[in-house]
């Protein structure tokens, strides 16, 4: 086993699949064209909760608008959890009776064009009686007022406990510090929005959908249940996909309006969602409060933490995620990495007026991190220590690896208070604390901040059920083929959309056979040609994928060696794979994998009677030694400058120490970083999706909802741990998300040492200008009365 020219596991090497992208030949819903192909446009509810009283369809065009009541026999989307308590909810794919956010779809308009769609659209007279609108989460559990679902007894999906007896900590602890903490609900912003194509093939009885999603095969049986025919009579194909984030990690209405829509009129449909469309609705994700509180000896050391969190779940449970993903997790995994003797924490999925939520990268752990990394610098302020060192006192030590955590959470492998440190050096600490004993030129203000964080991913059976959730994974499988000409097919159920997974895992076939990873061809993304996979999700698919792919090519070359060994007259033990080649060692004599493969396929006369019947095809499905997933882990560190007069944070420098365990492909790892971590700054800074209290969406443009550009993002600086796990097939550790954890907490915690002197401290995120001199104005304030 080895590698071609350094292509294997640990190697920088370059995607395969950039070549395609950047040379404009990627294939992406909008541009898979059918003859006679018609268009879709939604009328979409204008207000956020009302009775529909009529809806009209425009004279002489009634043939091209549908309702509800047109789709006969179309069943609602359920997500429902199984945890104790969880309130179900039914959603429409079109609005029946009541509408219940602001952009809920009440008619499908079809014609040649999208444009002609949206004039249909205009025409059609919906009349709505408006109800009072539920927009915020933290009334969700008083029992008066409106319901979002009338049959509820409050506006909770549900809610958790996760107890402990605090009464002596209480008493005793030398530091308590209590802080309300809130995260904005924001619109995930991929490049490419969702988009769906759908056609009937007669000839094979089977529905044809092109979906720009992240998981087809959970798409195909949510289809299936929702239309009612079998998933074998569906066929999803996800193309190339221009960003995902958790945003097409779900069953969406309008595939199930099109699917419909295309049997109907046996005709090829499509429907392109616009920028207008996903931020008006689709802001789906972050908002969560925390009344959170800490109890530490004099020391920093934590004894206690008590926490009562709340999600906005918006008003419905979608597929397959389910509504109460989110405040579910929060209860088990805000303690994350520290120790600590207590852990109390109620939560609550509250049901809004608002769109329902989706994980959006990083899902709860943004929500955590901020929650938990801000109450560390809190205490530390409290117990007159640098931050850093108040982690370096709380985080779990090397030596107590493998680690249960206080919520029970298996921490495999990992140096977590080396990656502080690490940090510390990197950003240098001392020089920036010499620096702000000095006033800036410019009059702003210098602050440096700290965050960890731990990112459980590759989530497996046991978690999954624990939780809950409608899609419990189970093995991920990999099937391969050798090819006749030597080219090694390797199909797997998840999907890639930014991970380099055609790159990634022909490295992880070339690890194991010897094979030029450009002669390893990744098919993924069609559920007729692929295996089952809940698909990519959790920053799963280099441990899940990774995995399964390993034990596949394993068995590939126990095939490979046995032929070999036959035609060549030696041993099985005496090959080496290598370059493409079987090699006997210590000699010149070899075979091809190609010359292999052609005696398979071509010359079956020269195999040997005990040849594995199989040939040179094989799928294997994988599971990690332990299921409870894999953590890893980061410290970032950052620096900034505030203008108190203008309310604007710069960042100057920014330095991420992580650990994911073995790196497949390190270039890749780094790629991913650095997106999250972009992502983590607009979280941080920018990004808000506020409502007023009738539920309208008041930043429905780009003009308004803020991104990060390159002006936004400074250079980050990643170092690279690598602790390899002991539960995976390479030691690698899933990391898709961690980039986007961070950022959020670091940031803020810089801002708030900067400030600290003023009296000022920031507890909601983004930060933004107006957020910012309102808290320097209210701080002034107070300094004058007092």
């Amino acid at each position: 086993m080895s590698n071609v020219a350094g292509k294997g596991v640990g190697a920088r090497l370059r995607r395969k699949e950039d070549a395609r992208f950047l040379h404009g030949q990627g294939e992406y819903v909008p541009n898979i064209a059918m003859v006679g192909m018609q268009n879709v446009a939604f009328v979409r509810s204008s207000v956020a909760h009302g009775r529909i009283k009529s809806i009209t369809k425009p004279a002489g065009l009634e043939d091209l608008v549908f309702t509800i009541d047109d789709l006969i026999g179309v069943k609602p989307i359920v997500a429902n959890s199984a945890l104790p308590g969880f309130k179900a909810s039914s959603q429409p794919v079109l609005a029946q009776g009541k509408v219940r956010f602001v952009g809920e779809m009440i008619a499908m308009c079809v014609a040649t064009t999208r444009a002609e769609a949206e004039d249909i659209a205009a025409l059609v007279e919906v009349d709505i009686e408006p109800l009072p609108a539920v927009t915020q989460m933290l009334m969700a559990r008083n029992t008066e007022g409106p319901r979002v679902h009338e049959h509820w007894s409050d506006n909770v999906f549900l809610e958790t406990k996760t107890e402990a007896d605090l009464t002596d900590i209480k008493a005793t602890a030398a530091i308590k510090v209590r802080r309300r903490i809130h995260t904005a609900r924001q619109c995930m912003a991929p490049m490419e929005g969702r988009g769906v194509v759908a056609t009937f093939e007669r000839r094979l009885d089977q529905l044809l959908m092109y979906s720009s999603a992240q998981m087809p095969h959970i798409n195909r049986a949510g289809l299936s249940e929702c239309l009612g025919i079998d998933q074998g009579r569906i066929r999803v194909v996800s193309p190339d996909v221009g960003g995902g984030f958790g945003y097409k990690a779900l069953l969406l209405a309008e595939e199930v309006c099109l699917a419909w829509l295309a049997m109907r009129l046996q005709k090829p449909v499509r429907w392109i969602e616009d920028r207008y469309e996903q931020l008006s609705a689709g802001a789906n994700c972050r908002e969560h409060d925390y009344d959170i509180t800490g109890y530490a000896d004099t020391n920093g050391r934590l004894l206690a933490v008590d926490c009562d969190a709340t999600v906005d779940s918006g008003a419905y449970s979608l597929y397959p995620f389910s509504a109460c993903l989110e405040a579910a997790q929060v209860g088990s995994i805000l303690p994350g990495p520290y120790v600590m003797e207590k852990f109390r924490c109620v939560t609550a999925s509250a049901c809004t007026n608002k769109p329902p939520i989706l994980p959006y990268r990083g899902v709860a752990r943004t929500g955590v991190c901020f929650a938990i990394e801000l109450l560390i610098d809190a205490i530390a302020r409290e117990a007159k220590r640098e931050p850093y060192e108040v982690r370096l006192t709380n985080l779990v030590p090397p030596e107590k690896m493998p680690f249960w955590n206080v919520t029970k959470k298996y921490f495999d492998s990992g140096d977590y208070p080396e990656a502080v440190r690490r940090a510390v050096t990197a950003i240098d600490l001392s020089k920036w604390r010499a620096r702000q004993q000095q006033d800036e030129p410019d009059g702003r203000r210098i602050g440096v901040g700290f965050s960890v964080y731990c990112e459980q991913a590759a989530h497996g059976t046991s978690v999954y059920y624990g939780w809950g959730i409608p899609m419990v994974p189970g093995h991920e499988q990999c099937n391969a083929r050798l090819s006749p000409d030597g080219v090694l097919e390797v199909r797997i159920g998840a999907h890639s959309h930014g991970q380099g997974l055609e790159t990634t895992l022909a490295q992880v076939a070339n690890s194991i056979l010897g094979i030029d990873t450009e002669n390893v061809r990744v098919i993924h993304g069609d559920t007729a040609v692929t295996p089952y996979s809940t698909g990519t999700w959790g920053s799963r698919c280099m441990v899940m994928s990774g995995g399964a792919v390993g034990v596949t090519c394993k068995e590939i070359e126990k095939r490979v060696r046995n032929i070999a060994a036959k035609l060549m007259e030696v041993a099985a033990v005496d090959l080496v794979l290598a370059d493409g080649e079987v090699r006997v060692a210590g000699t010149d004599k070899k075979m091809t994998l190609k010359e292999v493969a052609h005696v398979w396929y071509r010359q079956p006369q020269l195999l040997p009677p005990d040849v594995d019947t199989g040939g040179l095809e094989a799928t294997l499905g994988y599971k990690p030694l332990q299921d409870t997933g894999t953590f890893s882990y980061a410290c970032h560190a950052v620096v900034v400058a505030v203008d108190t007069e203008l309310g604007a944070v710069e960042i100057l420098d920014y330095v991420i120490v992580e650990d994911g365990g073995t790196l497949i492909n390190p270039m890749v790892v780094d790629g991913q970083i650095f997106g999250g971590t972009a992502q983590g700054i607009g979280t941080a800074l920018y990004e808000e999706m506020p409502f007023d209290l009738q539920g309208q969406p008041l930043a429905s443009t780009l003009a308004d909802y803020m991104l990060p550009g390159a002006t936004e993002v400074p250079p980050v600086r990643v170092l690279h741990m690598e602790t390899p796990s002991p539960l995976t097939f390479f030691g690698q550790k899933g990391i898709g998300e961690g980039g986007a954890i961070a950022p959020p907490a670091a940031i803020a915690n810089a801002v708030n040492d900067a400030l600290a002197p003023l009296g000022v401290e920031m507890l909601e995120s983004p930060i933004t200008s107006r957020r910012l001199l309102a808290a320097l104005a209210k701080a002034g304030t107070v300094a004058a009365r007092a």
